[in-house]
């Protein structure tokens, strides 16, 4: 049984889901409800998850979504990707794209809309979602989802002995060097590429 400010903070999350297209983060549901601490407000979070109200994807900011039997089949959409200059990696939960057919289980994987042009000639285009499985290692050659700090990119994954290049796939750009302490780390790979034709 929820109590009362358990289902106000469900009610606060659905309304935002309606009305802003993501999930309120931790510290904006402390803000709605003067909750000073985030334990406190991961206290109502794990109340509504136990319960079956909502699910929650671990690491991202924004991952607080219905629960699993409202959810429609498919592969979950978490943002956008840059496929040029690294972009801000604001990780949403937009919707899902259906696909267990292709890939088999999808519970590893989520799917990112790229943005730029640098992966034109890897058949990755602006506008197109790449299907990324979720892993923290790569093979040399493996395209990636790469985090720079707080940006996410979709690269070509060349490790050297002292150092990490992340190489794009249109000559117009140079490789992304990265060092010891870049902060940089393998979101996961690139399984397959979703393209709708005629977009307008």
């Amino acid at each position: 049984m929820l109590n009362e400010r358990a289902r106000e903070i469900h009610s606060f999350i659905q309304r935002y889901r309606r009305e802003k297209g993501s999930a309120p983060t931790i510290r904006e549901i402390g803000q709605q409800f003067e909750i000073s601490s985030t334990n406190g407000v991961r206290y109502y979070l794990n109340l509504l998850e136990k319960a079956g109200y909502i699910r929650r994807t671990g690491g991202i900011s924004r991952g607080i979504g219905p629960s699993t039997e409202t959810l429609p089949a498919g592969i979950p959409i978490l943002g956008r990707v840059a496929a040029g200059q690294p972009i801000l990696a604001e990780e949403n939960l937009t919707g899902t794209l259906d696909l267990a057919d292709m890939f088999g289980h999808t519970e590893n994987l989520f799917a990112l809309h790229v943005r730029g042009d640098s992966m034109i000639d890897a058949g990755i285009l602006q506008g197109d979602h790449v299907i990324v499985q979720k892993q923290d290692t790569a093979r040399p050659g493996d395209i990636i989802v790469a985090l720079l700090d707080d940006e996410a990119t979709v690269k070509y994954y060349r490790p050297h002995r002292d150092r990490v290049e992340l190489v794009a796939a249109n000559e117009k750009y140079a490789p992304i060097v990265v060092g010891e302490h870049s902060g940089f780390s393998i979101l996961g790979i690139v399984r397959g590429v979703i393209r709708t034709v005629g977009r307008s």
